[in-house]
């Protein structure tokens, strides 16, 4: 007992230090503004080919003709463009919490003169300055580092896959694609993926139960089309995987864009993630990879001497409390809901133990078991692909931060579909995900209106004036905050080199 204690303490103070130490950074930085190290004939293509979608950007690398040379040079320009905005936004932050302490000093030093109207003022201030930090922080934290990392990826996708398709096409060509690992895919269903799968369905069960103890888990969506449709994919898909354990599955009344499963078949999708997705192909996608996470045992294999639900009740009573500056008196759920990082980063798959390796082991099954249960198996990637540029999905970011590089990630997907076994009429979109999609606006719609009501630890006064906050939007380019200097470095004379 003392040695397992000391384990979740261990945790517990590791995650708290890193936690800070992600939250608060190291002082003021002032990182310089990039410029632009190619001439226009070069930069602005360039620049275009990596906003394009992963899918196109697949289908059009081989015909691209940069150099080496000119992509290291854009390679360089992204990465510090990367440092030049997260740096601007955590100054930002910081100038909130300076003005935030100023505010905060004026109400106690004139708490006892105030009147009731100059009071509200004050607490509204406070509170819009401790929103606009908040929102500053995550997108020097989280959106901004996504958006940046995807753009590179992209660089090297450009760089790189041409010569990846061609080991491909000659895998195919002379078979041995066939000997990759989990290539039997002919014997879905009837291959040994994770022996001793049953074994964990008691370590879901309790996982479950303290997780609901704690009152971690948010409410489950009550709309039974949303439920229904819901359950019948997943369990369409499980039928065509590995999975030897009945899939349990629950839907979470949560905006959070994220879906996990819990050793023993237990997954649970969220309601944010159903809003996100365009295309049931998509939804199928995440699903099967999540289903991929069960029957791999990953959970399982992972664990050490704590159990998966005390490493996740640990990190999320830190997590409220280093959120919330140590007001969790409301119930960690509250506190992780209404904290902006979201249950996802407490239930991340790094928090979890879950490798990088295991993370690639779940996208390759995952893309078997959605194309061996009818759907087109490029709908998960399309779906990174989206998330990766929005800033709605930093609730979530935790999937990409903690997870493998972006290109390793998206060539090892694009490589499984290619050696996939050629099948026709794969599902993209259905009418029942239509209907589903229908059911949902009225559950977001309900939902917005009832989050209005439960208390907020970052706006407990009401009736402010609407705070003006920096934006990042669903389909915005990341220069959208830092736009790219208005002229090229390069001199006439290098462009033309540049361009040849």
């Amino acid at each position: 007992m003392r040695s397992k204690l000391a384990v979740h303490q261990f945790l517990a103070l590791l995650l708290c230090f890193l936690l800070i130490a992600n939250l608060t950074g190291c002082g003021e930085r002032n990182v310089p503004p990039p410029t632009v190290p190619l001439a226009p004939v070069v930069f602005e293509p360039l620049q275009e080919s990596i906003t394009k979608s992963y899918d196109e950007l697949f289908g059009i690398a081989p015909k691209l003709e940069f150099t080496k040379a000119q992509i290291d040079r854009m390679r360089e320009f992204q990465d510090q463009s990367k440092k030049h905005c997260s740096s601007n936004f955590e100054n930002r932050a910081r100038d909130y919490e300076k003005q935030m302490d100023t505010a905060q000093s004026e109400l106690r030093r004139r708490t006892r003169d105030l009147g009731d109207a100059e009071r509200k003022e004050l607490h509204c201030e406070i509170q819009s300055l401790r929103l606009k930090k908040n929102r500053a922080e995550t997108l020097a934290k989280q959106a901004i580092p996504v958006a940046y990392d995807n753009r590179l990826a992209k660089l090297d996708l450009i760089e790189f896959w041409p010569a990846e398709l061609q080991q491909i096409r000659q895998e195919i060509k002379d078979g041995t694609h066939l000997n990759r690992p989990f290539g039997d895919v002919k014997d879905i269903g009837f291959r040994e993926v994770g022996k001793g799968q049953e074994d964990d369905i008691k370590i879901g069960q309790d996982a479950v139960r303290e997780m609901k103890q704690a009152g971690m888990l948010p409410p489950e969506l009550e709309d039974e089309n949303v439920k229904n449709y819901v359950t019948e994919l997943t369990e369409r898909i499980a039928r065509k995987s590995d999975l030897r354990v009945p899939a349990k599955v629950t839907v979470l009344n949560s905006r959070e864009v994220n879906a996990f499963a819990l050793p023993g078949g237990f997954l649970y999708i969220q309601r944010g993630l159903l809003e996100s997705v365009e295309d049931e192909s998509q939804l199928a996608g995440v699903i099967a990879h999540e289903i991929s996470h069960a029957s791999a045992r990953h959970g399982h294999r992972l664990m050490r001497k704590a159990t998966i639900a005390s490493i996740i009740y640990q990190t999320a009573q830190i997590a409220a409390l280093v959120l919330t500056g140590g007001v969790a008196g409301i119930g960690t759920y509250y506190a992780l809901q209404y904290g902006f990082y979201g249950l996802g980063l407490v239930l991340s798959l790094d928090l979890l133990g879950v490798s990088r390796d295991f993370e690639l082991e779940a996208d390759q099954l995952g893309v078997q078991y959605a194309w061996n249960a009818g759907f087109d198996p490029a709908g998960f990637t399309r779906f990174f692909d989206k998330m990766a540029t929005r800033e709605g999905y930093v609730n979530g970011a935790s999937w990409f931060r903690t997870h493998p590089p972006f290109y390793k990630r998206m060539v090892h997907t694009q490589r499984e579909i290619m050696f996939l076994p050629k099948k026709d009429n794969l599902v993209i979109q259905s009418t029942a995900f239509e209907r589903m999609k229908f059911a949902l606006k009225n559950v977001t719609a309900k939902a917005h209106e009832d989050e209005k009501k439960r208390p907020s630890l970052l706006k407990p006064e009401e009736d402010c004036p609407p705070v003006d906050m920096k934006e990042y939007k669903p389909g915005e380019s990341i220069e959208s905050l830092c736009p790219i200097p208005s002229a090229p470095a390069a001199s006439s004379k290098a462009g033309k080199s540049d361009s040849k």
